[in-house]
């Protein structure tokens, strides 16, 4: 490889230190710029100056860095004109073969944006070594001209320095190792999804050897979904660095939540940048010519589960009243309702469940599908309460319950009346007369229920309250 040196306009040398970028091309006086990597002693041939020095590293071309690969060409200008051409040959327009293609396209993926001197040097070896690399003699000999010289691998390495060495060794075993053809893998969480609770999705991505790879990004697209971690619905993510599984937190906001990666692997053949001016000028690549890979995958989702808890209370006294039967439905009172799993609440008798309140008169229905409308119908009256219970038109009570919340309900009735003797028979001790006396009810423990006045519409931190209920079905 030529260096030369030119001036634009009266500024001086056009030399590009650290990722500084030239002009964009079309600028007048516009020339040639090196990016990151090193000057060393040049190899020998016919009519390349003694005295100059070959660069070893990437050039700027286009506002962008790039590396030329036909060694001993000149070094394209930042205005040079360039059309996109076919598969990376040699120099001498050979094929390579398909592990020296995997591995350059491997390299240019991983390292074409690199800021290090080292890994620059270490890569423009490669590529002149792998597309112009010869130990033939005859090939070496300085008397040949630039068209026909190879590249003296030996001669260009020994000339680095210590650590641009080191790199060109991490960077050939690096690519030996995770060259293409690469694989991905998409997998939604196996737990089923609740809307508004996080779970973890997993991206894979291996090598040609089926390992992890580190430190690829991979763009996520969600739908119906969001980051669990700011609530974007798109974003990038980087595999982490033992190449193992890469989890990622998601929220599911719909019923269907999906989930696309996509990601750049690189391409089967390397693609070359052909110069479309004087034929003497270096071909060039930016990148392997990337081969997208994108991956998807899709679960469901269910609104949170929702409870009712009703409370049955006298209606004079407000005391509790165990034992009553509750027949839980749906808004029509006559078709069961639904549990969280899309199947009807069903009793044993296959009606509609039949729940009945405890010793502190409430009884809760919990994993309800949410939202719908429940309703709860007395089955029959609690004993002391048949007076006025009308079967043809049973007490009930309903509402909606909504994701992840408790559904209260209350439900009173009316006390039988007591029944008092209208006349006292005479010669009657009066203290011999029948009393009259109320059924026997269970009164509000402290912690259970209280006052039906108190009971408002619970919040999902009541849910996990169970209170003891004994489900029967009504035979």
């Amino acid at each position: 490889m030529r260096l030369r040196r030119l001036v634009a306009g009266a500024a001086g040398t056009a030399v590009l230190a650290g990722s500084a970028l030239l002009s964009l091309p079309g600028t007048a006086g516009a020339a040639f710029a090196t990016g990151h990597g090193y000057e060393t002693e040049a190899q020998p041939y016919l009519n390349y100056p003694k005295d100059k020095p070959d660069w070893l590293g990437s050039y700027v071309w286009n506002n962008q860095q790039v590396w030329c690969v036909q060694f001993a060409y000149k070094e394209p200008d930042t205005d040079e004109e360039y059309r996109d051409g076919d598969e990376l040959r040699t120099k001498w327009g050979d094929a390579l073969s398909p592990e020296v293609a995997a591995d350059i396209s491997y390299l240019l993926l991983r390292y074409t944006n690199t800021q290090s001197d080292d890994e620059a040097a270490a890569l423009a070896h490669l590529l002149h070594s792998w597309t112009a690399g010869s130990t033939d003699p005859a090939k070496l000999d300085p008397n040949l001209g630039f068209r026909e010289i190879a590249y003296n691998e030996q001669f260009h390495f020994e000339r680095l320095p210590d650590s641009a060495k080191q790199a060109v060794e991490r960077l050939r075993a690096d690519a030996t190792a995770n060259h293409g053809p690469w694989t991905a893998t998409l997998t939604a969480p196996k737990e089923p999804q609740l809307i508004g609770e996080q779970d973890e999705w997993t991206v894979q991505v291996r090598n040609a050897a089926n390992k992890g790879l580190a430190g690829v990004p991979v763009t996520l697209e969600l739908t119906d979904a969001e980051f669990a971690e700011g609530g974007a619905t798109s974003g990038t993510v980087t595999t982490p660095a033992d190449g193992g599984p890469l989890t990622v937190a998601i929220v599911p906001t719909g019923p269907n939540p999906s989930v696309v990666a996509t990601l750049d692997s690189p391409a089967d053949k390397p693609v070359v940048h052909v110069p479309s001016t004087d034929g003497e000028t270096q071909r060039m690549v930016t990148t392997g010519g990337e081969k997208k890979i994108t991956v998807r995958d899709v679960t469901t989702a269910r609104t949170k589960p929702g409870q009712v808890k009703v409370a049955k209370t006298d209606a004079e006294t407000s005391e509790a009243i165990a034992e009553v039967a509750l027949r839980v439905t749906a808004a029509d009172k006559t078709s069961p309702a639904i549990k969280q799993d899309d199947t009807p609440l069903l009793g044993e008798d296959g009606k509609p469940l039949v729940v009945r309140t405890g010793a502190d008169g409430t009884a809760a229905v919990p994993e309800l599908k949410t939202p719908q409308e429940i309703c709860l119908v007395e089955v029959a009256p609690a004993e002391g309460y048949e007076e006025f219970y009308d079967a043809s038109a049973p007490p009930s009570v309903c509402g909606t319950v909504n994701p992840g919340d408790t559904l209260a309900l209350a439900l009173t009735n009316k006390p039988n009346k007591p029944t008092v003797p209208s006349t006292i028979p005479a010669g009657t001790d009066s203290t011999d007369l029948p009393v009259a006396t109320a059924a026997v009810i269970t009164r509000v423990e402290p912690g259970g229920l209280v006052a039906l006045g108190a009971l408002g519409l619970l919040g999902s931190a009541t849910a996990g309250l169970l209170v003891r209920s004994r489900l029967r079905s009504r035979r």
